[in-house]
C-alpha cells in the first residue's frame, strides 16, 4: 500500500518538510525561512564590521598601553580582542549560511561599523573608549534581535550569545574605570 505523503504527522506537514529538499543550492535556507534574508545579511555584515573595528581597537590598546598598574587592563584588552574576533568569525559563518558574502573590505569597514576606532594613549581613555564601544554593540545587537525576532531563530540565538558576551565586556570595562573617571 502506498503511503500518502501530504498528511499531517504529529502536527507536521510531512509533504512540506520533504519539499524543502528541492532547492539544494540554497543550503540551509528553505522556503519557510521567514526573515528578509538580504536584510539579515546586511545587518550581519554591519555587525561584522563593528566586531572587526573592535578587534583592531582592542589590539591597538593592548600593544600601546603602558604604565604602572596597567597589566590587568592589558590582559583584558587581549582577551576581549580575541573574543571579538570569535564574534566576527561566527557572524561571517552565519552570513555564508544565509547565502551571503561576508564583507571584509577594509575601505568600508569603518563606515559600516556601529562602533568607532580609538587611538588614545591614556589607559583610562582606552578603557572609556572600549566601554562606549561595548555599549554601542549592546544596543546594536538588541535592536537586531528585536527586528529579526522569531523569523530566524538561529540568527537570533547567535546574536543573543554575542550580546551576552558584549554585556560581560562592558561590565569588565566599567570595573576597570577609576572611580573618579566614571
Amino acid at each position: 500500500m502506498e503511503q500518502n505523503t501530504s498528511h499531517l504527522t504529529h502536527g507536521f506537514d510531512v509533504a512540506a518538510i520533504r519539499a524543502a529538499a528541492a532547492n539544494m543550492e540554497e543550503g540551509p535556507v528553505t522556503d519557510s525561512y521567514a526573515a528578509d534574508r538580504e536584510a539579515v545579511v546586511q545587518m550581519l555584515n554591519d555587525a561584522l564590521a563593528t566586531e572587526l573595528v573592535c578587534v583592531l581597537r582592542y589590539k591597538r590598546h593592548y600593544y600601546t598601553i603602558s604604565g604602572l598598574g596597567t597589566s590587568e587592563i592589558k590582559d583584558e584588552f587581549l582577551e576581549h580582542a580575541n573574543e571579538e574576533m570569535q564574534h566576527a568569525d561566527r557572524l561571517a559563518e552565519r552570513i555564508v549560511q544565509l547565502n551571503g558574502t561576508p564583507n571584509y573590505n577594509p575601505a568600508i569597514i569603518q563606515q559600516r561599523s556601529h562602533a568607532e576606532y580609538d587611538d588614545s594613549l591614556d589607559p583610562q581613555a582606552m578603557v572609556r573608549a572600549n566601554l562606549i564601544a561595548e555599549r554601542v554593540a549592546i544596543e546594536s545587537y538588541r535592536q537586531m534581535i528585536q527586528v529579526i525576532g522569531d523569523k530566524d531563530p538561529v540568527t537570533t540565538q547567535l546574536l543573543t550569545d554575542v550580546l551576552k558576551q558584549e554585556e560581560e565586556h562592558a561590565d569588565d570595562m566599567r570595573d576597570l574605570l577609576l572611580p573618579n573617571n566614571a
